[in-house]
């Protein structure tokens, strides 16, 4: 399993660049706080939970670039800077989640007597909310686990895996732990088009910790399921409502819809940090659209002619219905979804 997704020693912030795996192995260093914005709007950087690690720490990065000789000053920067890397990406949460614990932490620095205190505080923050999210997924794992059993085929869709969070990962902590136990298990990786986190992230994550895993056509998860391979599906989350209907990486919703006809249970894996109470349902949740040539130039090959439209959602939203549980740091949510997930956040 990769290690350090997100660094932050010597009041540096480096992370993994995702675009370059699974061939690749880099770390790339974050200088400026529009290095953190262009390596999470271009995906170097990608996963709820590790978006948000790595936008706390990019506060820190923007207040160093500033260099404040004041507390107001020091204030005003970080507060500036988590309000420009909200808008790096609408979809997931945890983004918006720690940028606000950073803020709030920053207004709360206003009567500092120097900004060096400013500093230490908001370091402290950012270094809460990435052992948070390493226990979270850590706790995720050991909830569920004993989902899997011997023999069982597990569908997977994008990649919720350490690469996508400080750690562990959320859906992937489950199989990770899984393993880890001793259980005999075999993993269906969709392909996840148009940028194929399945096939370059989860599948390198899934060897690298030496658990058994099949790469597939986004098309072909019906016929998988229909030939038996499959008895339950795991997925990540970037947002969910407080009714349950959950936004994760475009083709979560199918995979839903086919677990549902084949009888097959469909979890979600997500920390609480995922759950946005201030929305209803999923028709409220933004969708991220993302550059047409992700689709028609995919990896630098045009793949579709010249002037055709292209429709690019990044995300679906899946109706909490479909949903058998979630897995979350503090155990299994089962419906009723919305006075379940009110009573854990």
């Amino acid at each position: 399993m990769p290690a350090d997704t997100v660094t932050w020693r010597d009041n540096a912030l480096t992370i993994i660049d995702q675009t370059l795996l699974p061939t690749e192995y880099r770390k790339i260093r974050l200088a400026r706080v529009a290095d953190v914005w262009h390596a999470i709007k271009t995906l170097k950087i990608r996963g709820a939970p590790a978006i948000g690690v790595c936008a706390a720490f990019g506060v820190l990065v923007a207040v160093k670039e500033k260099a404040p000789n004041n507390t107001v000053d020091a204030v005003r920067a970080a507060i500036q800077a988590a309000d420009y890397l909200a808008t790096s990406r609408p979809t997931a949460v945890n983004l918006f989640w720690a940028l606000s614990r950073m803020k709030r932490v920053a207004d709360s620095c206003r009567d500092a007597q120097d900004p060096q205190a400013v500093w230490q505080a908001l370091e402290a923050e950012a270094k809460t909310i990435c052992d948070e999210d390493r226990q979270m997924c850590r706790a995720i794992g050991n909830h569920g686990a004993g989902l899997i059993h011997d023999g069982d085929g597990v569908l997977t869709h994008c990649n919720a895996g350490g690469l996508a969070t400080s750690d562990y990962g959320t859906a992937l902590a489950v199989m990770f732990r899984a393993h880890e136990i001793g259980r005999r298990f075999h993993v269906f990786a969709d392909e996840t088009r148009p940028l194929l986190q399945g096939a370059r992230l989860t599948a390198w994550e899934l060897v690298e910790a030496g658990i058994d895993a099949t790469v597939i056509c986004d098309n072909m998860a019906a016929q998988v399921m229909r030939e038996g391979r499959i008895q339950l599906v795991i997925v990540g989350a970037d947002r969910i409502a407080a009714n349950g209907d959950t936004a994760n990486k475009i083709g979560t919703y199918g995979v839903a819809l086919l677990a549902k006809a084949h009888n097959i249970p469909f979890y979600v894996a997500a920390p609480s940090s995922t759950f946005d109470l201030s929305i209803e349902s999923g028709e409220a949740i933004p969708i991220e659209q993302r550059d047409p040539a992700e689709v028609t130039h995919g990896f630098g090959r045009q793949t579709a002619p010249a002037g055709v439209g292209v429709y690019n959602p990044a995300f679906d939203v899946t109706p909490a219905e479909l949903v058998t549980a979630f897995i979350t740091e503090k155990g299994l949510l089962r419906p009723p979804y919305r006075k379940e997930i009110a009573a854990q956040s």
